[in-house]
């Protein structure tokens, strides 16, 4: 964070627009709201908790390649090809590659991220919202939020959690199969950084795969009548304000030659979920156990929203009603636009969420559109 910015917080710096997070959908935001003739750290700030560029992709595990990334798509205006030679380098690492391309997107728009600041709470203050901050305070007429998952990994509680004298882990925490050599891993989770992991681990050692649904694999090409049929479940529940699914749930887990090797490996065996958690290992519902030394936790994030609570967005659903043309406007306070929430948390959907929040906001807050 610049010092003049930091010095002027003090005194709680005014700006009309607010966009907290600086991943895809926050620079997409940025980029659209600089599109639209406004000036960063006059008429809107960025801010990041990251300690550098990147958003969530800097603290990916190393094997996760451009190659085998879930798609990382361009941002508007700027192509990671021109940054990265992806077919040359196809196994770059997406920990180094995309904070690369991140960091000379905000340099080439001129985007002026500050980082790393905290975002603790906002609060309404009538016509203004207070956006409180460890690097202070900022009073803004709109909010952007782009806070991703990140920060909010979800792990169930089931029965006996806390009696597991083996090592429990997140899909965050995960950085190489290796450190399980010679371990049971029970891998919990249908998603695709579920199947990526148990792929690796399961060429180094033991494992079990765990579901609580069964798995819906998806044969033939990803067709854009399939991706807009996805879209359009993940869209209606939010406008519903019911909690968001991933669009992956919509569209099935693409039955790629990595997933055809492992059916041909048997690791692709899949147990439906263990009734309870024991000292060592799990208890399945017919009695039985399984001896693991790990339970690998690859059961998703929720959007990381704890900053927003004294604005009581939420419906006793637990989910946000949203509006507006790509659902990124909450109808309880239009002011407030969620982007990579619901339908655009992927990212093409977040560039598309970015350009819609920043025309709308800026078109309600009555700023150059």
């Amino acid at each position: 964070m610049s010092a003049d910015l930091r010095h002027r917080a003090l005194v709680a710096v005014k700006v009309d627009i607010a966009v907290l997070g600086a991943g895809q959908a926050g620079l997409s935001s940025a980029y659209h709201l600089r599109r639209l003739g406004l000036e960063p750290d006059r008429d809107f700030v960025t801010f990041d908790q990251a300690p550098g560029p990147g958003g969530a992709w800097q603290f990916r595990w190393p094997s996760l390649t451009l190659a085998t990334a879930n798609r990382v798509h361009d941002l508007p205006g700027l192509q990671l090809a021109k940054m990265v030679d992806v077919d040359a380098h196809g196994d770059v690492q997406a920990s180094v590659a995309v904070p690369q391309y991140y960091g000379a997107y905000e340099k080439a728009f001129d985007l002026r991220v500050h980082r790393p600041v905290t975002v603790k709470c906002v609060r309404d203050r009538g016509e203004r919202l207070r956006v409180e901050t460890d690097a202070g305070l900022f009073s803004a007429r709109g909010i952007i939020n782009a806070t991703g998952t990140w920060e909010t990994p979800y792990i169930p509680d089931y029965p006996g959690r806390e009696r597991f004298k083996g090592r429990q882990l997140h899909t965050r925490d995960y950085r190489t199969a290796e450190e399980f050599t010679g371990k049971h891993v029970i891998i919990v989770g249908a998603g695709i950084s579920a199947l990526q992991l148990l792929d690796e681990i399961s060429r180094v050692t033991t494992t079990t795969w765990v579901t609580r649904r069964q798995p819906s694999f998806r044969e033939g090409p990803f067709t854009p009548e399939l991706g807009r049929a996805a879209v359009a479940q993940v869209e209606e529940r939010v406008r519903q304000g019911l909690p968001p699914a991933s669009v992956v749930s919509a569209t099935g887990i693409p039955v790629t030659p990595a997933i055809e090797e492992m059916r041909a490996r048997g690791v692709l065996v899949r147990r439906p979920m263990f009734a309870e958690i024991i000292e060592n290992g799990v208890r399945w519902a017919d009695g039985t156990e399984t001896d693991a030394d790990v339970i690998l936790w690859c059961t998703g994030f929720r959007s990381s929203l704890d900053h927003l609570a004294p604005l009581q967005l939420r419906e006793d659903s637990g989910g946000i009603i949203m509006t507006g043309r790509l659902t990124t406007q909450v109808e309880k306070d239009p002011r407030i636009h969620l982007v990579g929430y619901g339908p655009s948390a992927s990212t093409i959907g977040a560039n598309r969420a970015g350009r819609a929040a920043a025309q709308e906001l800026a078109a309600l807050l009555g700023l150059r559109t």
